[in-house]
Order: C-alpha cells, then structure tokens, then sequence
C-alpha cells in the first residue's frame, strides 16, 4: 500500500481512469440543476457536489430527476455584427440546422440535433463563419424565475462553486437570470 501511495504521488501508474458523470439537483427554490463532471476520483466529486447543493439551499437529486426537464441540443452562437441575417439562417438551415434565433440582437442562436451538431459547424466553418461557441447543451424547457433576494444569491453562489471546481466541465440550470 506504501509503495502504491508513492507512485501515485510521483505521478507513476495508470492515470487515465477518468470518467464522465453527470449529477442531477435542485437548487434554491426549486432551480434544476445539471452538472457534468470528468473525474478520477467519483467519491470526492459526489461529496463535493451534495456538499455545494446542501451549502446553498437545494439538495443533490437521482438520476433523472431533473433530466426530464431539458433537451439536449447541438447549440452554435454566432457574433451577429455586421451580417446579415437572412444570409446566415439561409447558410445554417441548409447545412442542416434544426432552428435558428435572433432575439437579443447580437448574437445568432443555431440549433442542432446534437449528433449533427460537427457537420452542421464544419459546413459553417467552410463557409467563412467564426463562432462564439459550438457545444452541446441542455436547453432547458420551462425557465424558473427567482424573486426572493436570498435565493438570487444563493444560486448565484452555488453555479460560482460549481464552475470553480476543477471537476466540473459544464453547469446547465433553468433560471432565467436577472439582467444585472
């Protein structure tokens, strides 16, 4: 065991045994909240996520309590300045886009069937476009909007944690963020 701890601390042995896994919760008053994790350690991220959900006000949940919430999406964001928009949702949607959104006024939202999501980006990358993000992404399918002041600093706490633990690659949640 000795011998086994020092090698593991020179950084000797097998140390790609990482693995994906995504946790499910609430957050304060009700916010779902999904959070997926790459890890080599699964005892001390679960620890650490029902550690955050508890500190916060939520409380960590099973698998699928929250999932039933959100849509998977190939989601590609594309700086809106000076193009035009006919042009660009002409471009997304045949190179196979599900849907297209131009709602806050600078930036074009694309949607994807997440599993086509590389073919529909490479085909806008062909024609000329840079993007401000190409990803898959839980789209939530109702917002939540929190009034009460503790419970805005709370979540805004508990998505900070989560985003500050090396464990963590992504946090999705349903609340419909205050503009501030």
């Amino acid at each position: 065991n000795i011998e086994r701890i020092i090698k593991k601390a020179a950084g000797e042995g097998n140390t790609d045994n990482y693995e994906e896994i995504v946790y499910e919760g609430y957050g304060p008053s009700g916010v779902a909240v999904i959070v997926e994790t790459l890890t080599d350690n699964r005892n001390r991220t679960a620890g650490d996520m029902r550690h955050y959900f508890d500190k916060f006000g939520g409380n960590l949940g099973q698998p699928g309590s929250v999932m039933f919430m959100f849509e998977r999406k190939g989601l590609i964001l594309i700086e809106a300045e000076g193009k035009d928009e006919e042009t660009v949702m002409d471009a997304a949607l045949e190179a196979g886009a599900e849907d297209f959104n131009f709602e806050d006024g600078d930036v074009f939202e694309i949607s994807t069937d997440p599993n086509e999501l590389g073919k529909v980006r490479d085909a806008l990358e062909a024609k000329g476009y840079s993007f401000l993000s190409a990803e898959v992404a839980y789209v939530p399918s109702t917002m939540t909007t929190l009034t009460d002041e503790e419970a805005i600093t709370k979540m805004e706490k508990l998505i900070d944690m989560l985003e500050e633990n090396d464990d963590v690659q992504a946090v999705w949640h349903n609340w419909e963020m205050p503009e501030e």
